[in-house]
């Protein structure tokens, strides 16, 4: 097939001479009646995409801040199935990409839930437990239907291992930042842009950092380099504090830094 919507979206960013941010946001957080206007006021904010966590009772790939976002949703009540209605109900122009994890889609089905994530204008999916080697649980029900399976690739990994996934990569690469779990980071590892450098050099689709940016400085830092970013930890705290121009300055961050 053609390539994928979603990484038209980022070279779409990347071709103005800008990174591309993508935001994360759980859904749920605040009440399920408030998903499509988060949606929206992101949009309209200038995010290229926009990452939709699940709550889950176990996620393992989750910092302190999400899993307590996690946390107030699933006392809501919020599942995967009734995100996936409440997307149905209200399509949106941007790209928006599922992070779940592997049990709740087994759980739902994955026939079924791809075709649910294709009626609710899903076009990536993001399963931070499911091994490469393992992609063809989800991968081969994805074919055809312009849903990107997004890797993970974490600082850890041989240069071997980088390259297998970078190379066979859709949608884009998401580059761990940290070796550990999601959340606020006021430090990076010393090679860190040596490591986003290397999969730039042998990715075919755009390299984006994540886990632990949380201030513009960082994103600037980031976007100087990599071809986007994502943040995760800081969204839903401005959400939760109803902080909407702390949002708005991270994005428009990764405005003024050009990757090269």
């Amino acid at each position: 097939m053609n390539e994928f919507t979603l990484t038209m979206a980022i070279r779409k960013r990347n071709e103005k001479g800008q990174s591309a941010f993508i935001p994360y946001m759980m859904a749920g957080d605040g009440g399920l009646d408030m998903l499509h206007e988060r949606i929206s006021f992101l949009e309209e904010a200038g995010a290229d995409a926009i990452e939709i966590g699940i709550p889950f009772s176990d996620p393992v790939a989750d910092g302190e801040v999400i899993q307590e976002a996690g946390s107030r949703a699933l006392k809501r009540g919020v599942t995967l199935r009734k995100v996936m209605s409440e997307l149905q109900a209200q399509l949106h122009s941007i790209p928006l990409v599922v992070m779940t994890y592997l049990n709740p889609v087994l759980a739902y089905g994955v026939s079924e839930f791809v075709e649910d994530c294709k009626r609710a204008g899903v076009k990536g999916l993001i399963i931070p437990d499911l091994p490469h080697e393992e992609r063809g649980l989800l991968s081969d029900a994805l074919i055809g239907k312009d849903i990107a399976l997004v890797p993970l690739i974490s600082l850890t990994s041989s240069l071997e291992r980088i390259e297998k996934n970078a190379r066979k990569a859709e949608g884009f690469v998401y580059a761990v930042t940290v070796n550990g779990i999601t959340g606020v980071r006021s430090s990076f590892a010393s090679d860190l842009m040596d490591h986003l450098t290397v999969l730039k050099g042998v990715s075919n689709v755009p390299v984006l950092a994540g886990f632990g940016i949380s201030t513009p400085e960082q994103v600037r830092h980031f976007s100087s380099i990599a071809d986007g970013v994502i943040v995760g930890s800081a969204i839903v705290t401005a959400f939760h504090e109803e902080n909407l121009e702390k949002i708005q300055s991270l994005i428009e961050a990764s405005r003024t830094a050009v990757s090269q």
